[in-house]
This record gives structure tokens, C-alpha cells and sequence, in this order.
């Protein structure tokens, strides 16, 4: 099973773009961010032309999540991140799909640091591990993914000194992405390419991604039972070298069939 999270960076304006990479890429699973599209604008009609199913809880403006299931059509288990009910921002969207629960994230960007939206970064950031921590007592399959905005280490960018100051790479961004992991999920791509630069985003500008002046900000958590199952990582870099694409490039994980070892 293939599972993908991909920040389209506007779904109407790179759809030719998506369209291309699910019919090459073929995954299973979709978390889509950035949909730049309030709910009725979402291309519904084209993405089931392409096989699959969505679920989506769009934004005018710079948010909007969705999830992609290809022939079958995603359960929605919650829209939004609980802990705020005066937050209407569209950052985070939830689904059953084949037995496991799978979370589309949006994290907010935080900058200019320091300031309010900073401060809104990191409260959002403690409401989803909190939510986090309740999804783990489930006792189920459970993958949280997307846009983090957050480079958890400095294998995670082309050049960290140039980077101390920006709300991505702030410590105490860091700090709350690695205070989630300690309640036991796995950065799936990290657990594969432990000392790799693997990034999922270049600049438009100064010729980023000819340089490979990129970031990791993309990333697929996973509770315990979907580590035991995970066979591959990557991602499709060659997809942020097209024309009119966005800056993110779909980071993506294999999971192996069939039951986790300790079911069996």
C-alpha cells in the first residue's frame, strides 16, 4: 500500500499537474495541503475521473487539506483540529481508509519570528500533540501527514546557519516536533534514510532546486502498529522539476501487506 502527502501549493492551479503524478505514481492514499480553494471549488469531478475518492475541508486564501483514496472513497472521522473552537482555519482533515485512520495536516508557517503568528504556530503545534497522544490510544493503525513546516534537524536543510531566526527552523518548533515523536510515532522517512539529505521542498526563487538548496518540511508520521509494516520511503523529487508545478515535491511510504508481525 503506497500513502502520499503532497502540498499542492493550489489544487485548480497545478490540477494538471496532480493528475499527471497520480496516474504515474499511482498511490493508494493522498494527503493533499494548500488547496488554495474554498469547498466548492475543489475539482471533485476531475479527481474521480482520475480513480479516486476525496474528502476535503477547503479555504480561500493559503489553506485547505484533502485526502485521495484510489477506488474507494475515504471515511471522514473529523474535520479540523480539535482544541480551538475559534480557530477556522482549514489545516487539518481525518479519515478511515482500509482500516487505519489517516490525518492531513497543515501546519501553520509561523513566520515573521517572533510575533503572533509564531505564537499561533506553537499553540497549534500543542493542540495536535495532544490530539496526537488521544489517536495513539486508539489502539489502531494511525499515520499523521503532511506539511509540517518544521525541519527537525539540520540534515534537514541545504544550509542550517542561514536558517536560525526562521519560525521553521526555530528551537522551539524543533522541540515540539521531537516532544510528538517521543510519544511513539516514526518519521517515516528519517527511520529509512537515517543519514540522507532528503528534502520536499525547493524555492522558486535563486535557482533552489537546480542547486538542491532544499528543505524537508513534508513528513509521514506513523503509530507503532503501521512501523512494523513500513517497507519504503521516499520522495518524487523529479515531480518539483515540471512546468507550472508547485515547490513541494510528494513525499511517499510502502507499507507491506497484511497484518502488522505482532497480529500474527
Amino acid at each position: 500500500m503506497k500513502i502520499a502527502t503532497y502540498n499542492v501549493n493550489g489544487v485548480n492551479g497545478r490540477l494538471g499537474v496532480l493528475l499527471r503524478w497520480l496516474e504515474e505514481a499511482s498511490p493508494d492514499v493522498v494527503c493533499l495541503q494548500e488547496l488554495k480553494a474554498p469547498d466548492p471549488k475543489f475539482p471533485v469531478k476531475a479527481i474521480e475521473a482520475a480513480g479516486y475518492g476525496a474528502i476535503w475541508h477547503g479555504q480561500k486564501s493559503w489553506n485547505g487539506v484533502a485526502i485521495l483514496a484510489r477506488d474507494r472513497e475515504p471515511t471522514l472521522t473529523r474535520k479540523g483540529l480539535p482544541g480551538d473552537p475559534d480557530d477556522t482555519h482549514s489545516r487539518y482533515i481525518e479519515a478511515a481508509v482500509e482500516g487505519m485512520v489517516i490525518g492531513c495536516l497543515y501546519l501553520p508557517n509561523g513566520n515573521p519570528y517572533p510575533g503572533p503568528k509564531f505564537e499561533y504556530k506553537l499553540a497549534w503545534f500543542h493542540r495536535l500533540t495532544a490530539y496526537a497522544a488521544e489517536l495513539l490510544e486508539l489502539d489502531v493503525p494511525v499515520i499523521l501527514a503532511g506539511d509540517y513546516n518544521v525541519m527537525p534537524t539540520e540534515l534537514d536543510v541545504y544550509k542550517p546557519e542561514r536558517w536560525v531566526n526562521d519560525a521553521l527552523f526555530r528551537i522551539e518548533v524543533r522541540d515540539a516536533y521531537h516532544r510528538l515523536l517521543e510519544q511513539g510515532w516514526t518519521d517515516a522517512l528519517r527511520q529509512l534514510h537515517p543519514g540522507e539529505r532528503v528534502y520536499t521542498f525547493w524555492d522558486y526563487f535563486r535557482n533552489a532546486f537546480a542547486r538542491d538548496a532544499g528543505l524537508r518540511i513534508d513528513h509521514l508520521l506513523l503509530s507503532p502498529h503501521v512501523t512494523l509494516r513500513l517497507s519504503a520511503a521516499g520522495v518524487d523529487r523529479h515531480v518539483r522539476g515540471w512546468e507550472h508545478t508547485s515547490d513541494h515535491a510528494p513525499a511517499w511510504i510502502e507499507l507491506s501487506d497484511g497484518p502488522a508481525e505482532e497480529d500474527q
